[in-house]
This record gives C-alpha cells, structure tokens and sequence, in this order.
C-alpha cells in the first residue's frame, strides 16, 4: 500500500522533528501574555530549549487557564489569523474555544486523513459521517479528512437512523464514522432488519465515547465488517484524529510528529516509569493559534514504545482508563470509574451504576449498585446471585481489590429507552477523548 500521508520515521528522526517542534511551540507561546508570564515565571525563553530534555522546565497549564483567557485563551496570533473556532462543553456555564488558523485547519484534516490510511480504507471508498457538527470538533475532522483523503463524503451528522440505513444502501457507503453507541444502533437494526447483505460497508471508526472488546466485536459481527476502529482526540488537540488503533487491537497509535506526550504522576507531576498508568500531560508541535505547553488533560493513560506489530513506529497509547480528578483510592488502590465502566460492558450491562464508598471500622468499603437491563431483571433469587458473583469476579480482577456488587432493577426511563430503540444496551457512556 502506498503511504500518502503517514510518515515512514525512524526513532532518530521522530526525536529530531519533535526538538524542532517543541522549539517552534515555546517561540510562539511567547507571543500569547499568559504564557509569556507563565515562561517567564520559571526562567524560560525561548532560546533555552536546546534538548527534549528541556521539557521539563516547561510550566503545565490545564482547563483553568482556557477558562482565564475566554473567549479566545492563549491566543499566539493576531486575531486576523484565525480562521475558525471549535469549543467543547465546559463546567461553569462558558465553552473552552479554541482557535485555528489556517495552517492549524490543515494540520487537523492532516491527522484525520493519517487515521483512514490507518484505517485500511483507499479514495475508492464513500465515507458517511454521523457525528456531530457545528463547534464540536468531530463532524469537521471526519469531513475535511474524509474529502482530503479523496473519498466521496456523505455529512449525515448523528442521529435519524432512518436517513442513515437509506443512504447506506443508495450511496454505497463503505465506512460510518460515528459514537460507538450509534455504531451499536445501527449494527442492530440492520440485524432486525435483514438488510446487511444490500449494505457495502466494511468499516467502521468510532469516538467520542468508551467502547469495549465486547462492543468492537459485536458491531462487527452485526453489521459483517473487515474490522472497526477507535479513534481518539479531543479539542484543545486539534479535535479527532490524534491516534487510531491498528489492526492489533492493543493499543492508539498517537502522531508523534505533531505531539509530545507525557505520563506524569497528577500528585508530583513527575514522569511515571514506562507501562505505568499516570496523567496525560499533551504538548503541540504544531499548533500556531493556540499551542499547547505541558497540557494537563486529566486523562488516565499509558504509553508503550514496544514496537508494533503492525509495523508503524508511532508510539502507542491505551485507551484512556479515566481521569485523575474522578480517581477514587480505596484501600491504597487507584479506582476509576471507567475500570468499572469496562467489567460491566464487557459483561453485557449497561453503564448505569452507582459507586458507594464508605468507611466500616477503619476499612474502606466498595459497593457498586448495578442496574440491569429490562431482559436481564428476573426474580430467580439463584440467578442474581450468580450475576452479582461474576461481576465481582470481573472487577475483582479489574481491581485488584473486592468489591460488593448489588443489581437492581431497571428504572422505567431505562425499559422505555430500550423500547423505543430495540436495544438492550441502553446506558449512558462516559465520554473519552475527542
């Protein structure tokens, strides 16, 4: 296969590139005052940076300095630079907007169309997006790549099944790009339906939202796939497309031309030991309208820099395992919430729990309340009791503690939910990268 657009790059040449880029990202954060002040604080200019190594002299900056400088935070060009703005969704009433040039804009669609070569998929292929639109990054990255990459790009957006299983069939789309849980939509009314022969779809890329082994493998199997994908960003990243998984299945390969990634301990902020869980702390390489310097995302991840069988030399990351602000540490252990999340989706419940959390003479205490579908609720008493036994089974080797599990049963919002959608998996899914 031809690689038009992902890089065949040595270690030696990912390090030279990422020094050449991390030099250009101080320089232009000295043209933003917030992040004047903040370099100035610890003693950096510009001409400091000399090695990786110098890093870590950097200072962090995280949501709050978004927040500091709305509507436009740590701007680095003149306003008549920016050609648009994302935002996603913030917790006190503004949005976090990011600004792009037009490089940056280019540098998006660069990524996304990297994430199709990944993806297996050729121009031959008709990409038919159902995310969303608007300032949400998603609907954007997946067009502007798709059309880069030379595809036919049908822009649906998310929801109306019914316009989707139509143009499916009329328009001969070959790969949906969309949350897992619409994947998962989909994958089951073409299966109610009987329609999945009159389909060409072979592929499909999934984001914005947690999606299990057992998930991938059921909207596979539903919708009779090559193979499916995740992919991963987030705004302040450009938006998706800053890592794809492989055909491996074991991990994001992240663009390490673009980004620097580090795992760092959220308590000390030093660098974790490799294959070690800590922190996802993001610096661009790229990014002129808003570079990023030492972002702490709040991302629970993983880097390995194990090759790959696959053969890209990108380094991998894991999903991530959740955030460093809903870490709960239960009898000196780190608990995360989508570490629960996974057991009972790979388990077949949805992701409506409750975590309870006391303190029982001088222990702490774990109680997941879990609540099950409309199919699963039973009143066999020997049945729940072998349900509740598996997942503690599951999470106590998730864990590596034990957890109290009690299942109860389905709310009436939940049961009408699976009514009017014909699935069983009716839960709310914790949002991930993008």
């Amino acid at each position: 296969m031809t690689h038009r657009f992902i890089p065949r790059l040595s270690p030696e040449e990912i390090a030279r590139q990422q020094l050449e880029g991390l030099r250009f990202t101080v320089r232009q954060a000295f043209k933003s005052p917030q992040y004047r002040k903040r370099l100035e604080a610890c003693g950096v200019t510009p001409d400091d940076i000399t090695s990786l190594d110098d890093l870590r002299r950097l200072p962090t900056v995280d949501v709050e300095d978004l927040r500091e400088g709305y509507p436009l935070p740590l701007l680095c060009v003149p306003e008549e630079e920016v050609v648009r703005i994302h935002a996603s969704s913030g917790t006190t009433g503004k949005r976090k907007i990011l600004a792009y040039t037009a490089n940056d804009v280019n540098n998006f669609t660069l990524q996304m169309a990297r994430c199709y070569e990944m993806a297996g998929l050729t121009p031959m292929d008709r990409m038919q997006v159902a995310v969303g639109y608007g300032l949400w990054t998603a609907g954007a990255g997946f067009q502007l790549g798709s059309e880069r990459f030379g595809m036919l790009t049908i822009p649906v957006g998310p929801g109306n099944l019914e316009m989707h299983l139509q143009l499916l069939r009329d328009m001969g789309s070959t790969c949906f790009g969309a949350t897992a849980s619409m994947a998962l939509l989909l994958a089951e009314e073409v299966e109610r339906a009987g329609i999945r022969d009159k389909l060409k779809l072979r592929k499909v890329i999934c984001g914005s939202e947690i999606r299990s082994e057992k998930m991938r493998l059921a909207i596979e199997s539903k919708l009779g796939l090559e193979s499916s994908y995740d992919i991963a960003g987030m705004t302040e990243m450009y938006g998706p497309g800053t890592a794809i998984d492989c055909d491996e299945h074991n991990g994001l390969h992240y663009w390490a031309d673009m980004f620097i990634i580090e795992i760092l301990d959220p308590e000390t902020l030093q660098p974790v030991p490799e294959g070690e869980v800590g922190e996802m702390v993001v610096t661009s390489l790229r990014k002129e309208a808003v570079p990023l310097l030492r972002y702490r995302t709040r991302d629970i991840c993983m880097l390995s820099h194990e090759k790959c069988s696959c053969g890209r030399t990108h380094v991998k990351m894991c999903k991530p395992m959740g955030r460093s602000d809903d870490m709960l540490i239960i009898r000196g252990v780190n608990v995360f919430p989508s570490q629960i999340e996974t057991v009972l989706l790979n388990h077949g419940y949805p992701a409506n729990y409750q975590i309870i959390v006391d303190r029982v003479k001088s222990t702490d205490t774990l109680d997941v309340q879990v609540e099950m579908t409309p199919e699963m609720f039973t009143d066999n008493l020997g049945e729940i009791d072998r349900r509740q036994k598996e997942l503690v089974d599951g999470l106590r080797s998730m864990l590596g503690l034990a957890a109290k599990v009690t299942l109860v049963a389905p709310s009436p919002l939940s049961a009408a939910r699976a009514r009017r959608s014909g699935s069983s998996t009716s839960g709310k899914f914790k949002e991930g990268l993008p």
